[in-house]
């Protein structure tokens, strides 16, 4: 079992690394993008050659929801009650069928509840990277955490 990680337990600017990456399938990139969003650089592969990529790349709500399925996968288990925002959303560069992508999160920001003395607000900055280690997606993620 993870170790349990309270609201007390976040530092301002420390940093996390997320358990595993995460391959970017080109099945997979055409099948979100139908679904999602059908424009022609996710969901045909030639079509995507002639697109300014040059190739079939990952729509921006299926990096949202990689970097949603990395949440799961922090090295501890947070005391979570809810998550309250995703802001400053940003796609720095395409991830391409092939990517492997790994995140990472920094506390950028903490502040007990005005409301509620057994809970604080966490704001963690997640990047996702390619093998290479060019950011692809950033984003801030605020959510309430359990106090000890």
């Amino acid at each position: 079992m993870k170790a349990l990680q309270y609201f007390e337990d976040y530092e301002i600017d420390a940093e996390q690394h997320f358990n595993g990456e995460y391959l970017l399938t080109k099945d997979e990139i055409v099948e979100v993008g139908r679904r999602w969003d059908p424009q022609p650089w996710h969901t045909d592969e030639e079509a995507a050659k002639d697109s300014v990529f040059g190739g079939l790349v990952a729509a921006s709500a299926h990096l949202f929801a990689i970097a949603s399925w990395f949440g799961s996968r922090m090295p501890t288990q947070t005391a979570v009650i809810a998550a309250l925002g995703f802001d400053s959303i940003r796609i720095h560069g395409p991830a391409r069928v092939g990517d492997s992508l790994s995140a990472t999160a920094r506390c950028v920001e903490k502040r007990e509840s005005r409301s509620k003395s057994d809970r604080g607000i966490v704001v963690s900055n997640m990047e996702l990277k390619n093998q290479n280690g060019e950011l692809v997606l950033s984003m801030n993620t605020t959510f309430m955490v359990l106090r000890r």
